[in-house]
């Protein structure tokens, strides 16, 4: 059984997460979800834009396991930043996963391009809504993706609800130690997308070598590590052996010395800079 964490607003989440990014809508992202809720995962992250939220919603539904045993968190996309478009939102991404409510809702980023002149505002009232879902039953707990710090403080300045969650890209080599910093000040829990990196770690000597003194998996020693770190991992893979393996992590106890190797690992993916993507 996963262990689970207390958000700022008293509920729990499962400290691992089972990642559907790239999973292609249809079979692929209908069997890797029920494989993953079979053998053991109950929190499970999609989004709007990931254009899968039919096929995990699917998969829940035929696990067999009760609704309320089950995390589900899905993400408002750029194209929905308002407030009347972040009710629309929501309401299509329920029908699509076929329930009655999340328990995670997240804006997936923080800078569209196309409201990178007033962001702040947009922001607020997408924030306004989603208040609004939490009071009418229709989300559980409401957070963030990609915020750094300044996205976060401009945010603060109209909730009434503190973001319980943010989403952010953290793998080993790719640590972002300011908001990182604050979000933990703030009693905001980090989630981290790509945990496994961009396929650079299976390569890396470090990693193997690490690997090789747990006597793990590269990427059993990467999940370690982020949660040892504070970090609830979203790890996505749709093969059923690399799903399981994704969960035989929890008895690794590295040592500090290991954790700041492999906090600093170099050459690694670059991270993302939301106030300057091209979407």
């Amino acid at each position: 059984m996963v262990k689970k964490l207390k958000m700022n607003n008293g509920l729990e989440i499962p400290l691992l997460g089972f990642g559907t990014f790239q999973a292609k809508d249809g079979e692929e992202a209908y069997q890797s979800t029920l494989n993953a809720i079979k053998l053991g995962y109950r929190h499970i992250d999609t989004a709007a834009i990931y254009k899968n939220e039919e096929s995990v919603g699917r998969a829940i539904k035929n696990s067999g396991i009760p609704r309320n045993q089950l995390f589900v968190t899905t993400k408002l996309w750029n194209d929905a930043h308002s407030y009347d478009k972040a009710q629309e939102a929501l309401a299509g991404s329920l029908k699509r996963l076929g329930l009655d409510y999340v328990d995670l809702y997240l804006i997936h980023w923080p800078n569209p391009k196309a409201l990178r002149d007033k962001w702040q505002e947009t922001n607020a009232e997408t924030w306004r809504y989603m208040e609004e879902a939490v009071a009418q039953g229709l989300v559980r707990s409401i957070g963030v993706s990609n915020f750094m710090v300044h996205h976060l403080e401009e945010l603060e300045k109209t909730a009434k609800i503190q973001a319980a969650v943010n989403q952010i890209r953290l793998a080993p080599g790719c640590y972002q130690t300011e908001v990182i910093d604050y979000c933990k000040e703030k009693n905001i829990l980090i989630e981290a997308w790509s945990p496994l990196g961009q396929g650079e770690i299976f390569q890396n000597q470090t990693m193997l070598e690490l690997a090789n003194k747990y006597q793990k998996t590269v990427a059993q020693i990467a999940l370690a590590w982020s949660v040892q770190e504070g970090f609830i991992p979203l790890p996505k893979s749709v093969h059923e052996d690399r799903i399981k393996e994704n969960m035989d992590f929890l008895d690794i106890e590295l040592s500090q010395e290991d954790i700041n190797i492999i906090r600093n690992l170099p050459g690694m993916a670059p991270i993302p800079d939301p106030d300057t993507k091209d979407y």
